[in-house]
């Protein structure tokens, strides 16, 4: 009998130093509880697949493959130079196994995700049979986050990044987790068209959205019902908040 993630591989995004945590350690080596934010990261991963996990490092490499080496069928992606979202998931591609159909993007700084919403997640996804699903929260202040743009249908157009939206687009509190399901034969060749156009000068994993939208390809939204979740930690006060909030939730559940 197959594994509960059999066809579906996880990529976790953990290269990034995060120059807002005012430290020289790589931002997912921070600790949340007793344990560094990617360890909580890879466990929500081996909680929907077992088969194949990709972690991507680039700063402090060694030092985040230490972390996460007790963590059976993991593998590891290089990206030498942080030039994006979408180039660090482009170099996570060759480590996919061959029977793979849907990959899975998860961010090694969003800590407090729990596997029961991944599984969710991608059920939703192959129940609904899209092409890419994207998990969203809404909140009450979007400030920092990717915006999700939909149509007077309520169908994602596409994601705009916050140093690239339009004060309208600013407005709208339902934001980008930048959590993803996609359908790897979509996802390799979205990939291979992203261009660096925008404030950052960065391949940007949210373009793939367009890229599915002018395809006319399904795209679907799954909105999840906790946004403490998909806290991103980005600096210390994040860091100090998604602390607190698993103590939190370990309170409730001991």
């Amino acid at each position: 009998m197959k594994n509960k993630g059999y066809k579906t591989a996880v990529i976790i995004l953990a290269a990034g130093l995060g120059t807002r945590m005012k430290s020289d350690m790589a931002k997912v080596l921070h600790k949340v509880g007793e344990k560094p934010m990617i360890n909580h990261v890879v466990e929500t991963a081996t909680g929907v697949s077992t088969d194949n996990i990709i972690v991507v490092t680039g700063y402090q490499s060694d030092l985040v493959r230490e972390a996460v080496k007790s963590s059976k069928e993991i593998r590891f992606a290089f990206q030498e130079k942080q030039l994006g979202t979408g180039h660090a998931v482009l170099c996570a591609m060759s480590e996919l196994k061959e029977h793979i159909e849907n990959v899975v993007i998860l961010c090694g700084d969003v800590p407090l995700l729990l596997s029961e919403t991944v599984s969710l997640f991608i059920e939703h996804h192959k129940t609904m049979k899209n092409v890419l699903t994207v998990l969203a929260v809404a909140v009450n202040n979007p400030t920092g986050y990717g915006r999700m743009i939909v149509d007077d249908q309520g169908a994602l157009i596409k994601i705009v990044e916050e140093s690239d939206a339009t004060k309208d687009e600013k407005i709208v509190n339902l934001i980008n987790s930048g959590i993803y399901c996609v359908d790897r034969s979509f996802l390799n060749r979205a990939l291979n068209k992203l261009t660096p156009e925008n404030a950052q000068g960065e391949l940007y994993l949210t373009d793939i959205i367009s890229i599915a939208s002018n395809e006319k390809l399904k795209i679907g939204i799954y909105i999840g019902q906790d946004a403490d979740e998909v806290i991103g930690v980005n600096s210390l006060h994040d860091l100090h908040q998604a602390d607190q909030i698993l103590y939190c939730r370990q309170g409730k559940t001991s």
